[in-house]
């Protein structure tokens, strides 16, 4: 994890104030500190300590990834780890997902991390992949791009727009909180396909999707490790389908 030649602490410090529409007299007085010293720190006119970052990225809800920017750009080693999943302080982590995704069986569940990058998944969701260009699984696997492109999952969604919509606009919310530029490439390449659907009566946004000749129909979760100290740990969640009718639920079993 670097910061750029080009960054500082209080440009950075600015840009995510201004991104979370916050004034520093705002955040001045949530971090307990005055309006002109936030203003001192962000032209560079005042040298912040590491625990001043630490705490005005806290009172900004910035992502631990960006913590670390923050730290490096103010001169300052990196206050939270980040480690491969496959690494042994992640034994237990690592332990967990695959507890929870073969539990899951025979619905399908997946893991991403913040760019939609597929980590792990399930036998159910490989086993709804046939026909899929092989282009679209190779490493590193984007589920986004698997769901929407023509040549992956698009064609056999039957309810395509009303689905498109919802990973668009899930796609746009955790861009304004991450700023993650996968997000944005993303957004850039599939939200322009986005046009208005009829209202559904379901509660939720189902996943309508054709299995020959049956259509499965799916209500999806998401899960998220709870008060997360390690970088790649706080950017992993667990998307887990449940059928959304008995004829789903019976078709699976069987």
């Amino acid at each position: 994890m670097t910061a750029t030649a080009t960054e500082s602490a209080g440009t950075l410090l600015r840009d995510w104030r201004q991104r979370r529409n916050v004034s520093q007299l705002d955040l001045a007085l949530r971090a307990g500190v005055s309006a002109r010293h936030v203003s001192f720190i962000e032209t560079g006119r005042s040298q912040p300590t590491s625990t001043m970052l630490l705490r005005l990225a806290d009172n900004l809800d910035l992502p631990l990834r960006e913590q670390n920017r923050l730290l490096l750009a103010g001169g300052y080693a990196p206050a939270h780890p980040e480690h491969r999943l496959a690494d042994p302080p992640m034994a237990q982590v690592s332990a967990a997902i695959t507890a929870i995704l073969t539990a899951h069986l025979p619905f399908p569940a997946l893991v991403i991390d913040q760019g939609w990058d597929l980590v792990d998944a399930n036998d159910a969701v490989y086993a709804m992949l046939d026909g899929v260009a092989p282009e679209l699984v190779e490493p590193p696997i984007n589920v986004i791009r698997l769901s929407l492109h023509q040549d992956g999952l698009a064609p056999r969604i039957a309810n395509l727009t009303e689905w498109r919509n919802h990973l668009i606009h899930r796609l746009r919310k955790e861009h304004d909180v991450s700023a993650d530029p996968r997000l944005a490439e993303l957004i850039e390449e599939f939200g322009h396909e986005t046009k208005p659907s009829e209202a559904s009566p379901e509660l939720v946004v189902p996943l309508r999707l054709q299995a020959g000749a049956a259509t499965l129909s799916f209500l999806s979760t998401t899960t998220v490790f709870g008060t997360p100290r390690e970088v790649t740990l706080s950017e992993l969640a667990i998307e887990a389908f449940y059928p959304a009718d008995q004829e789903t639920r019976d078709l699976l079993v069987r």
